[in-house]
């Protein structure tokens, strides 16, 4: 009798099984999404409406760059505003789910460990670009418009990597706090570091170490590489930091990806002890 040899759980049937429970895990938000279609609408028209506010209110009272036009100027800005703003969404979705006790009904599950971060990060990755496709159709219908299309695709690249960055810190804090009402306190935070940058106001306008904080601020540079990538103008500026601005918008996430990454898994890994 011939006995069949048991199959081999090798590394890439182990990433297999972790990827396939992962996207699991992200279709329970997609289906979350279908049923209540209003939430997605309402989150890619927040940016739109922001974006509506600072350009008909204030547009004509705020000073660009020489021959830009004031929405010109302000979608890269918003562009980057907008992935900020993911980190709450993401914080939410994580405090929501641990409070509920969804957190530990999946870890209980017969899955892989990784599946509800992999899941997590899925899910806001697909809202993320969502929100960014509605203000860029925004920004083209009230005047934006990119220089050349490779450069804009390279914008957009380091714009969701912004993103992807800062969603490892929303989870992070969503399994940190663990209370919904502790999201709060970490909402009115989104707007002071989004404007302590260069997203509305040049860092040369600043008191001195006021004006560094906000050129070293991980915002500033994808805004300023998005600005270059895109052919818009932007405030320039002399210093190290602002003549590197692209690498320096691949180098800021990837450091906060794996700082924040690392942390979200241990954590993660710890929450029942």
């Amino acid at each position: 009798m011939t006995i069949a040899a048991p199959a081999l759980d090798g590394p890439l049937t182990r990433l297999g099984r972790a990827l396939a429970d992962g996207w699991t895990v992200a279709r329970r938000d997609l289906v979350h999404w279908a049923n209540q279609p209003l939430t997605v609408v309402f989150g890619a028209a927040f940016p739109v409406l922001i974006t509506l506010v600072f350009g008909y209110l204030f547009g004509g009272a705020v000073d660009v760059p020489e021959g830009a036009g004031y929405f010109t100027f302000l979608m890269p800005g918003m562009y980057g505003m907008t992935m900020l703003f993911g980190l709450t969404i993401t914080t939410t979705a994580v405090t929501a789910d641990a409070a509920k006790g969804v957190t530990d009904r999946f870890r209980s599950m017969p899955m892989a460990p990784s599946a509800v971060l992999v899941g997590r990060a899925v899910a806001d990755m697909l809202n993320s670009v969502l929100m960014l496709a509605a203000l860029l159709a925004c920004g083209l219908a009230v005047g934006w418009r990119p220089s050349d299309l490779p450069g804009a695709a390279a914008a957009v690249g380091l714009l969701l990597l912004l993103r992807f960055s800062l969603l490892w810190v929303g989870v992070y804090l969503g399994l940190l706090i663990r209370n919904p009402g502790g999201v709060t306190v970490m909402q009115t935070l989104e707007f002071p570091v989004g404007f302590l940058s260069n997203a509305f106001v040049a860092p040369s306008t600043m008191p001195g170490w006021l004006g560094a904080v906000a050129e070293w601020n991980p915002l500033s540079s994808t805004v300023a590489a998005a600005r270059q990538l895109f052919g818009n103008p932007g405030w320039g500026g002399g210093s190290w930091i602002a003549e590197h601005a692209v690498p320096m918008a691949v180098a800021w996430p990837l450091l906060i990806t794996a700082v924040f990454f690392t942390l979200s898994a241990r954590l993660y890994r710890r929450l029942d002890r």
